[in-house]
Formats: structure tokens, C-alpha cells, sequence
């Protein structure tokens, strides 16, 4: 269990791949301006480093992901850099360069599932439980909710989750493409881990530009987004003439 003494936030690296853990278990990781204020670091620090670093594994420490928000510094907004800083955080991790995968068990709450929307893919544990408690609260949404959540998984969906508020289950995600799938919690990390593996083996410049294709074609007109990917592609990775060459020499080999 973390102390006053333990950082909010863990970074580990192995591979490629960069793995932060939300670390307020005694909270159930509330988010806190401190946990954000951490969390605006790394992402900062990730961006930095798109050719060394190609994946991002998000979770939580201890019994779940995140309860959401931390009620108890809802009056705390003079400790952020400005009026709309989480919202703005949640938005540096959409465009981060690197593929960000969200392991998620336990609460994934309201801010937490704002937080999650912002990754691009969700690998959920059958313990999962994913909510929007705003109507609840009698609060509307500011850290995109009202945007991501019917993009992820339609309007309808969307719908349901925030005018009921009721749980989602890590099977019931899967189901209706919040997340891409569902295990165990004990095998929660191994397989987000796994699913990190095989997006790093493959071109951290081309999972870049993939993503940011994806994101800036989005928002405009499926002719133009068609358009913009043919005219405007920047060719082909630094490695391609070496990752050309693996793939021929793999195909040389004689069938087992």
C-alpha cells in the first residue's frame, strides 16, 4: 500500500514499452491534481521519446483502476495550471505518440472512465466495473465524455451508460466495443502486457502515424480523411529496408 512517502504515479520500462501504474490504492486512486500533475509529466516525457518508447501500459494499484475523481479536491482547482487542466491532460495522452493500452479492474469510475477513453485501446478484468455516476452527482461532464464515449462505442450505448449510470461489466465492454477484451483479473496483466508485445514488435514510426491518420481523419469527411491519407503519407519507416529483409529471409526458410 502506498505512503505519503510513495510517488502517486509508477513508471517502469522494459522493451519499448512503458508501464505507469495510478498509485493511490488507499484511495482506490482517486484522481487527484497531484495524480494529474504527475500524469501531465510522464506524458510530456513520453512524447519526447516516440523512437525509444512505442507502447504505454495504464493501470492501478491495489483493489481497482480508479473510483473517479477525488471528491475531496473538487475545491482544489487553484493547485492546477489552469481552469481546464485534467481535461487538457486527457487530451495529451489521445495524442501522445505512442499506442496507449488501459488494463483496467475493479472501479473504473466517471473520471476514471474519462481518463480510459483517452487510451486507445482497453484490455478489461472480469472484475471491471465501468460508470458514469455524473447524473448522479449532478454534474455534466468537462473532460470529454460527452465525445469519446459515443465515438467508442455509438450513440446508443453512450446513451445508456450516462442517462442510467448503471455498471458495465469487463464481458458486457467487450460486447459493445469499450474494450477489447476480458480476462481473469489474475491474468489481467499478462495479458495486457502481451497484447503491448505485439503492437511493440512492430514499427514504433508507423504506430505513430497510424494513430495520427486515425485521429485527424476522424474529424473530417470520409473523402477528404480517404484523401489526406494517400496524399499526405510520409512514406516509409527509417527500418524498412531492414524489416523488408527479416520478413524475406522468415519466408526463405523451409515450411516445418
Amino acid at each position: 500500500m502506498a505512503d505519503a512517502t510513495e510517488p502517486v504515479l509508477l513508471r517502469r520500462d522494459a522493451d519499448g514499452i512503458c508501464f505507469l501504474a495510478l498509485n493511490r490504492p488507499a484511495a482506490r486512486n482517486a484522481l487527484n491534481a497531484e495524480l494529474f500533475l504527475a500524469l501531465d509529466r510522464e506524458i510530456a516525457a513520453l512524447a519526447a521519446e516516440p523512437d525509444t518508447t512505442g507502447v504505454v501500459v495504464l493501470s492501478g494499484s491495489g483493489s481497482c483502476f480508479s473510483a473517479g475523481n477525488d471528491i475531496g479536491s473538487l475545491g482544489h482547482a487553484s493547485k492546477l495550471p489552469s481552469p481546464h487542466f485534467q481535461a487538457e491532460v486527457l487530451e495529451r495522452i489521445e495524442a501522445l505518440p505512442q499506442v496507449v493500452v488501459a488494463a483496467v479492474h475493479g472501479y473504473c469510475m466517471t473520471g476514471a472512465l474519462e481518463l480510459v477513453l483517452a487510451c486507445d485501446l482497453i484490455v478489461a478484468a472480469d472484475t471491471a466495473r465501468f460508470r458514469d455516476t455524473h447524473g448522479q452527482l449532478g454534474l455534466l461532464p468537462h473532460w470529454g465524455m460527452t465525445q469519446r464515449l459515443p465515438r467508442m462505442v455509438g450513440l446508443q450505448q453512450a446513451r445508456r451508460m450516462m442517462y442510467s449510470g448503471q455498471p458495465v461489466t469487463g464481458e458486457q465492454a467487450v460486447g459493445m466495443g469499450l474494450a477489447v477484451s476480458c480476462v481473469p483479473e489474475a491474468q489481467l496483466a499478462e495479458a495486457a502486457e502481451t497484447l503491448a508485445r505485439q503492437i511493440a514488435q512492430n514499427a514504433f514510426w508507423t504506430l505513430r502515424h497510424e494513430k495520427r491518420q486515425m485521429l485527424d481523419g476522424h474529424n473530417l469527411p470520409y473523402t477528404q480523411a480517404l484523401r489526406r491519407e494517400r496524399e499526405e503519407s510520409p512514406g516509409r519507416s527509417p527500418d524498412f529496408a531492414d524489416r523488408l529483409k527479416a520478413v524475406k529471409a522468415r519466408l526463405a526458410r523451409p515450411a516445418a
